[in-house]
């Protein structure tokens, strides 16, 4: 044992967490167990399963732990610049698998098929983002795009901007979203106007407007179920 540190497997046997893991496997260990795993060790007055634990205080469990930056891991007694990349890449691993998506064509036949699409990459965003969802006759996504970030103006969110990707793309329908920061996803009147543009516009290009979600933390509000479409 180093004179520094506490290593897991100074931990006694039965409480280890890769044992643990091991013999029940990864979904029967706490997010203490997990992250002990990943730090690996503790310090000479701490141990790791000690050490893991006042870091999910730190971040209030995993709410504050998703965004962190190296400087605030590293400003953790424990916590250095080895153990504090290995963090910030298992954080960066699991958000892109909650992101990943098949190569076959995602179907929307729903606002919730719509909200599943995008929530785990917009209702973390720290500004707004309006989104474009171009799809086909079968309500196959067939490209997304990104048109502006910022907050959302009617002067600035333009039809044409909108349909000249759609005609791009040969799009039989599009589905716009963009995000509320606050986490709520109430609609204001500048969204509902936003709309009901992009709604003209798209009756007059023969591109139809299905539907104008916006995405707040964890829920979001479909406009077209709202009755603005």
């Amino acid at each position: 044992m180093s004179s520094q540190t506490i290593m897991i497997k100074d931990v006694p046997k039965e409480d280890r967490p890769r044992e643990r893991l091991l013999k029940m496997g990864a979904s029967h260990l706490s997010n203490q167990e997990l992250l002990a795993i990943l730090l690996g060790s503790g310090t000479r007055e701490e141990s790791v399963m000690s050490l893991s634990n006042r870091v999910l205080m730190h971040f209030e469990g995993f709410k504050l732990l998703r965004d962190a930056t190296i400087e605030e891991l590293v400003a953790i007694k424990g916590i250095g610049i080895a153990k504090g990349v290995l963090l910030l890449s298992a954080i960066e691993l699991g958000k892109r698998m909650n992101q990943y998506k098949p190569d076959e064509k995602y179907i929307i036949r729903s606002p919730d098929d719509g909200a599943d699409y995008i929530m785990e990459e917009m209702r973390t965003l720290k500004q707004e983002h309006f989104v474009v969802l171009f799809l086909n006759t079968k309500n196959q996504v067939i490209h997304r795009q990104t048109i502006f970030i910022g907050s959302l103006n009617a002067s600035i969110v333009h039809p044409r901007e909108v349909y000249r990707e759609a005609v791009k793309r040969s799009a039989a329908s599009i589905i716009v979203a963009h995000n509320h920061p606050s986490g709520d996803p109430s609609p204001s009147q500048e969204d509902i106007q936003v709309t009901k543009r992009l709604v003209e516009s798209g009756k007059m290009i023969g591109i139809e407007l299905l539907d104008h979600l916006i995405i707040g933390d964890r829920k979001f509000v479909s406009l077209k179920e709202k009755g603005y479409l």
